[in-house]
């Protein structure tokens, strides 16, 4: 990123900012890896599960939806939205806390995070100039990656250009692609889950929210045990969600609404200008509570994540140990960056497949 610019992008184009920002996204390598990155499911566990690529177009298409109807910025919002996962590793957030914990263990004290990771690709990771780093975005969508997860004030942001005001919030399209999320991810987990048979609907219809969805469901005719159900209750859910979001943040937007949507100016320690309804929001996070339960910590997938936690202490263990093992240009910025970081950088643009395919050619047997 050129300094002269302090993370503002004035360069002529007959697009808006952010359709230039989004543009920049779609086209760069690490939003193309996100196809074979895990969401919760393997990527070779079927061609129907989520992976990052997936969840990152639903969430930019519910973050554009409330966005326009919140008349907020549509565009901004979507490529948030769009940009949220880059710097996620291979094997989901398991990957990340794996190697959160080497970097730390090798005196790395700032360890690994994917949003500053994220904001890392955008900003550093990225090479499409010749003259400076980065994809050169926009100050906007630079921070609404950076904060658009609550808190902000996290230890290895210490440094960081103080244009990004840890102190307030961000601008309400990065909240709302928060919050879009979480409605993606929620509902989405539960498709998969329901499909690959690791949850039912009668541990779900124990819930107070799923029961609310599965009234509208029955009030459409669609009965519990025909196969259309899962897709009318996943509708239903983020139907739900969404409306809930939009009727509550209405006032929120109205009073917070800026020309230019940048940090929200009211402190970061005051409760959000927009979300979900008190009761909406109480029953959606029992509900997280029960997947955590009943999804997440299923045998099945605590499996395929400790293999895949395994494969990512391998890599870096390699790496570390013998730099060769390394590509030339990752050699080269040993120059330029720390080691431990280099080699974190290189592991968590890594897809599921290639991170796979590297351990075993190394250690010559696969996980």
């Amino acid at each position: 990123m050129r300094p002269d610019e302090r993370f503002f992008s004035f360069e002529k184009d007959f697009r808006d900012p952010y359709a230039r920002d989004r543009d920049r996204v779609v086209h760069c390598s690490s939003f193309r890896r996100l196809e074979y990155k895990t969401q919760v499911f393997l990527n070779h566990e079927g061609d129907y599960f989520r992976t990052r690529l997936t969840h990152s177009l639903e969430v930019s298409q519910i973050a554009r939806t409330l966005s326009r109807m919140l008349e907020l910025n549509e565009t901004l919002a979507e490529v948030i939205a769009l940009s949220h996962d880059l710097g996620h590793t291979p094997f989901g957030h398991v990957g990340g806390d794996e190697l959160d914990k080497l970097l730390k263990a090798d005196g790395r004290a700032l360890g690994f995070e994917h949003n500053f990771q994220s904001f890392r690709v955008l900003t550093k990771l990225e090479k499409r100039y010749k003259e400076f780093d980065g994809l050169n975005l926009t100050f906007a969508t630079l921070e609404g990656v950076l904060k658009h997860s609550y808190p902000y004030k996290k230890p290895f942001l210490d440094g960081l250009d103080p244009h990004f005001d840890l102190e307030k919030h961000p601008s309400l399209e990065a909240m709302v692609v928060d919050h879009a999320d979480e409605i993606a991810y929620t509902s989405h987990d539960i498709d998969d889950g329901i499909k690959y048979g690791l949850i039912t609907f009668d541990d779900l219809l124990k819930d107070e929210l799923c029961l609310r969805v599965d009234e509208v469901v029955q009030n459409e005719g669609v009965k519990r045990e025909e196969k259309l159900y899962r897709h009318r209750f996943v509708a239903g859910l983020i139907k739900l969600l969404v409306e809930d979001f939009i009727e509550n943040s209405k006032e929120g937007t109205k009073k917070y609404r800026q020309e230019v949507p940048i940090c929200v100016k009211i402190d970061a320690e005051e409760s959000l200008p927009v979300g979900f309804s008190k009761e909406t929001a109480t029953q959606l996070k029992k509900l997280k509570k029960l997947l955590h339960q009943k999804l997440y910590k299923h045998q099945k997938i605590v499996r395929k994540m400790h293999a895949g936690k395994q494969c990512i202490q391998g890599l870096y263990r390699a790496f570390t140990e013998d730099k060769d093992l390394l590509p030339p240009h990752q050699k080269e910025l040993f120059d330029v960056r720390k080691k431990e970081r280099v080699i974190a950088d290189y592991i968590a643009a890594m897809t599921d497949r290639y991170a796979m395919k590297t351990y075993h050619e190394m250690y010559g047997f696969s996980l």
